[in-house]
């Protein structure tokens, strides 16, 4: 009877087949039909041979379709995602010290290699918490003379405190107010509403005379989290010096990236992301209250789309194609994430998707303050992954930047190496990878300019212009103009290229 069966199959299936490959004969109302609107029964793709019987394609095909376009949206849920992750990441290593709302990390010797944080710089006085609001408001007593932040879990910008904020760099009390709120909001706040109940906080304070203890000080007296209903007794504050002290802030790039977007996606009210990416995650399995139980075919294909995003994303960073990520386009190597001048990655009102993935991965904090061009304040950042030569910067080789004279800085410069892998500070004998203009024992050139060399041993006589590599690992930097002036903005100014300068060093 089974055989019978089989044998009736193929033959029906051999006669469609003869059938079908008949073309079809003209009736009384058949239409002329144009080109481009018929898909042949036949395609040569990239996902081999594709058979279709007059547009319903076979159960061979529609498999491999289906796989693909899983790979496609996993890779795409990967690059558009990214900065889920990096917020969940950021969010489980602030906990790991104390629970939210209590609990404030304070960098009081100041952030060093041994944490593990996407770019920070190695001059900020970094302080940081986590805010978790539930039904109500929550108070956040802010610092004077900061540059604050803070971001939801989605990681969308909120507000700005401190130089960049309403309260003008005097502190303030700022009131946050939880997703969906829509009770009575009180006077004598600067007010913000944020669509997660999850929300980072950053801050970063000034050094005085190259000591942070001014501004460590002044956070610890006056900065407080609390819910508006504890305003007239808040809950003390627990400050933690983290200096030296090894944390990870930072996301996985592996499938487990998944998991992490899952946790926000689980933890959040939908209505504060765009419908079209929770869509996009929700096709591969991400979706608010259910389990993300990937079987093993989705498995499979979710670790190839992860590990096809991660090359992807440090193409990215590492190697843009589009002119527009140069800030002198065809004559260097230094880019931007930022190409459009939107902290929202929007040019004439379209999204920039390969900023907004090169970014999160490699940089934190959102705010229009990073994007604006204001002449004497706040700063400037260029990225540097390859030498002029277009080659990955090799920590067994030494190279040079020459910074040509009146470095367009009104406060300083600097430079920052990190690890090409983690993004965080490159781990070396020296404890801050990075020199600027301040450094004790750098050395100026007689007609005013630098020369900045980066490699595993000083070259004689330039120690105070170094900065350690290691041989056999790549790195990157990242030069910064604090207090950029207009010829940075005209680009009648603009810093050397990484040159090699030096033979390959003995490993």
């Amino acid at each position: 009877m089974r055989t019978s069966y089989v044998l009736a199959t193929a033959l029906g299936v051999l006669m469609a087949a003869q059938v079908w490959a008949q073309p079809p004969p003209k009736m009384k109302m058949t239409t002329e039909i144009p080109p481009g609107i018929a898909t042949p029964d036949k395609l040569e793709t990239r996902l081999g041979t594709l058979s279709l019987f007059d547009g319903v394609p076979d159960v061979e095909t529609a498999q491999r379709v289906y796989d693909n376009l899983d790979f496609q949206r996993g890779v795409q849920a990967y690059l558009n995602s990214i900065q889920i992750a990096s917020m969940s990441g950021m969010r489980k290593g602030l906990l790991e010290f104390g629970p939210p709302n209590t609990t404030a990390l304070l960098f009081e010797t100041l952030m060093d290699s041994k944490a593990l944080w996407l770019t920070p710089n190695t001059t900020s006085v970094y302080m940081t918490s986590w805010l978790e609001l539930k039904d109500e408001p929550m108070v956040i007593e802010t610092p004077p003379n900061v540059l604050g932040i803070i971001d939801d879990h989605w990681f969308n910008y909120v507000a700005d405190f401190g130089n960049a904020g309403p309260d003008k760099g005097k502190g303030g009390k700022f009131l946050i107010l939880p997703p969906g709120y829509e009770g009575e909001v009180p006077k004598g706040y600067h007010v913000a509403r944020t669509e997660t109940y999850g929300n980072w906080v950053i801050w970063r304070g000034f050094q005085v005379e190259g000591d942070p203890a001014s501004a460590v000080a002044t956070t610890k007296k006056i900065f407080r989290i609390y819910a508006l209903s504890q305003k007239d007794n808040p809950p003390k504050m627990q400050f933690i010096n983290v200096s030296g002290v090894p944390n990870n802030t930072i996301h996985r790039m592996d499938d487990a990236i998944f998991e992490e977007i899952n946790e926000v996606v689980q933890a959040e009210p939908p209505h504060g992301q765009d419908p079209e990416l929770l869509g996009l995650l929700a096709s591969i399995g991400i979706k608010k209250g259910q389990p993300f139980e990937p079987d093993a075919r989705m498995k499979k294909i979710l670790e190839e789309a992860a590990d096809v995003g991660a090359a992807t994303v440090r193409t990215l960073a590492a190697r843009p194609r589009d002119p527009a990520f140069y800030f002198f386009p065809g004559e260097g190597v230094w880019s931007t994430p930022f190409p459009g001048g939107s902290h929202e990655f929007l040019d004439d009102g379209a999204r920039v998707l390969d900023a907004r993935s090169y970014f999160h991965f490699y940089a934190t904090g959102i705010t229009p303050a990073m994007t604006t061009k204001m002449v004497g304040k706040g700063s400037q950042y260029a990225v540097a992954y390859v030498d002029a030569k277009g080659e990955p910067l090799d920590g067994s080789r030494t190279y040079g930047v020459h910074l040509p004279p009146n470095v367009p800085a009104k406060d300083f410069w600097s430079f920052t190496l990190y690890d090409n892998q983690t993004r965080a500070m490159l781990q070396t004998d020296q404890q801050f990878p990075g020199l600027d203009n301040n450094k004790k024992g750098l050395q100026q050139n007689a007609d005013g300019s630098y020369d900045v060399y980066f490699g595993p041993t000083a070259p004689t006589g330039k120690e105070g212009n170094w900065i350690q590599t290691i041989p056999g690992k790549g790195w990157n930097m990242l030069f910064r103009l604090y207090g950029p002036l207009q010829p940075w903005f005209d680009k009648s100014w603009r810093p050397g290229d990484p040159e090699l300068v030096g033979m390959r060093s003995a490993k």
